[in-house]
């Protein structure tokens, strides 16, 4: 004999196909991960090595050439015309510095979380214009101020060495003597 509540007394094997179901979903959501994992990890592999490269690499760059490059090729110039060029590309050059510096210093913290694997709200916009912003300077530099610090420095041998010392004892190995 048939109970008039058969149909209910399916209910509870209907909740385990239904679980099963949602199982299944999110069995298929993990399935997609793997392939999703390998960006992620090259994330923050980049994010990594652009702080650590922005921090001992481009800052020191630029601390380079304020300290050694510009003055020497200033110190160099002739007075007058090429002086005054040199003196307004210096201070082109200088500004974009701190320029490039601030808006590293405001990507600088959402990097580091990527790179540490927390939250990505990195402003992307800002980063495209770092990026742009860098290789305008770079060419510039590579264009312009560059070229023209061959030509004055060139004139003497001397200054090119002297630059080329300063900045090789800038950058030597400490060493570390016993007493």
């Amino acid at each position: 004999m048939t109970s008039p509540n058969a149909q209910t007394d399916t209910a509870p094997i209907d909740e385990f196909s239904e679980c099963h179901a949602g199982i299944v979903a999110r069995l298929q959501d993990l399935d997609r991960l793997p392939p999703l994992l390998e960006p992620a990890m090259e994330a923050r592999r980049i994010a990594g090595e652009a702080v650590r490269f922005f921090r001992n690499a481009v800052f020191e760059h630029h601390d380079d050439e304020e300290r050694e490059l510009f003055p020497t090729v200033l110190a160099s110039a002739k007075p007058g015309e090429e002086r005054n060029q040199v003196q307004a590309i210096v201070d082109r050059l200088a500004r974009e510095h701190r320029h490039l510096e601030a808006a590293w210093s405001q990507l600088e913290p959402e990097l580091n979380a990527v790179a540490t694997g927390g939250a990505a709200n990195v402003d992307v916009a800002a980063m495209a214009q770092l990026v742009t912003n860098y290789q305008a300077h770079a060419k510039y530099e590579e264009d312009t101020f560059l070229p023209l610090s061959k030509r004055i420095l060139g004139r003497s041998g001397e200054n090119m060495a002297a630059l080329g010392e300063r900045i090789h004892m800038r950058h030597r190995p400490l060493v570390q003597t016993p007493f």
